[in-house]
């Protein structure tokens, strides 16, 4: 392949690894293979049918033309109403910005803040494309592996990983891969070294609604008043209100920053399809019944696909705190062998449970965390139990 024509943005960019497992099990299933996904992570629920109603008379009304790209000043406003019910966090309409999901607020947020050579820190395992989006704009992710701390970064390690080109750090709690969630202290902690070193923090707080037993969800924006002109908080409605196809997320910080996140969708994308906005309108205004419902039903599928994992010798895994991800240590089934077949590696063993247990799953390494294996347990009870056990036949044929 001629890459003389690409720009080295383009030639360093890696496919999605997500995407990449969903496409391949997609391929198997044209070709008439019964697979049991585990990779992607979107919930398996049909969209509220209010917020559906919603999107329906928005369309029957209309809304159909261009909207500021900052987004409708309707749904600013709930979302500004949204973060103070939910969060106890006061952000006027003009310090938000919607954009085509919360992939694009995080993408447009390193633009806005990054320039080139800087470093943006970033605790793994993590979200596979946060270091993508850094190079995009030009930075440097320096990456902290977590692994051995629960799965969170520590106020030191924060500290000693900055250096004099750091410039921000991502946050991400509940946390894709691990379900980690940050408790007020831990949070307290990062933010102390945070001010200290003057990061700017980019606080991915997609999973908010998912979570189970005690856990409970705080912003770092929540914990140090002081540095409310250093965060940049991104949500949307794709996960909680299973609303992943809809494209719609938003950003929520200093006038200044949003301001240029607001003229840089100008120059992309315009904004989210008009009738989309004013349906999550409906979904921020509207009850949470359905929305607890499914929480409930993702907890107990954690219950079962954790009982399972646990009754397998090799697999070690923590329960997760939030999101839909049980992230399995496989160590133990790196290195050996599937008849004459090697296993050098998680990516290697993600690709055999696909090809021969007919299951997908995402290999740890594109999350920063070689030898683990992220699950979606976002998929019912029925395939929850057919797809472990066909992990399990695959695994006990390694030697």
């Amino acid at each position: 392949m001629d890459t003389t024509k690409l720009s080295k943005r383009a030639q360093q960019l890696a496919p999605s690894a997500t995407l990449g497992m969903a496409a391949k099990a997609g391929k198997l299933r044209a070709q008439g293979v019964d697979v049991i996904s585990f990779a992607t992570g979107e919930p398996d629920f049909d969209t509220p049918s209010f917020i559906k109603d919603a999107a329906k008379q928005s369309l029957d009304r209309g809304d159909t033309k261009y909207a500021p790209s900052a987004g409708i000043p309707q749904l600013r406003q709930a979302i500004a109403a949204k973060m103070k019910r939910d969060n106890d966090l006061d952000y006027a309409p003009e310090e938000i910005t919607v954009s085509c999901g919360a992939k694009q607020a995080i993408a447009n947020a390193l633009l806005a803040i990054i320039d080139d050579g800087d470093d943006v820190i970033v605790p793994a395992p993590y979200w596979v494309s946060y270091p993508a989006q850094i190079k995009l704009a030009g930075g440097n992710p320096v990456i902290v592996d977590t692994t051995a701390n629960n799965m969170k970064l520590t106020a030191e390690q924060l500290s000693n990983a900055c250096g004099d080109k750091t410039k921000a750090i991502i946050l991400n709690s509940p946390s894709n891969p691990t379900g980690a969630v940050y408790t007020a202290d831990e949070l307290k902690a990062v933010a102390k070294v945070c001010r200290e070193k003057n990061l700017i923090i980019i606080s991915d707080e997609i999973y908010e609604h998912i979570i189970y037993d005690d856990a409970k969800h705080v912003s770092i924006a929540n914990v140090d008043s002081s540095l409310r002109d250093n965060i940049i908080i991104v949500n949307g409605v794709s996960k909680s209100f299973s609303m992943t196809g809809w494209r719609l997320g938003w950003a929520a910080g200093p006038k200044e920053i949003i301001a240029k996140m607001n003229q840089m969708a100008g120059q992309q994308t315009t904004s989210p399809a008009t009738f989309v906005q004013h349906a999550t309108v409906a979904a921020l205004e509207g009850p949470m019944d359905e929305v607890n419902q499914m929480c409930a039903a993702f907890a107990e599928r954690r219950e079962r696909i954790c009982a399972m994992f646990n009754d397998i010798k090799g697999i070690a895994t923590a329960k997760p705190a939030g999101t839909f991800y049980v992230f399995a240590d496989m160590k133990a089934f790196i290195g050996k062998s599937f008849g004459d077949t090697k296993i050098p590696d998680d990516l290697s063993l993600a690709e055999l449970l696909l090809t021969e247990g007919h299951i997908a799953s995402v290999a740890g390494t594109p999350f920063g965390a070689p030898g683990f294996i992220r699950f979606s347990f976002a998929t019912s009870i029925e395939n929850i139990e057919e797809g472990v056990k066909r992990l399990r036949d695959v695994l006990t044929k390694l030697s």
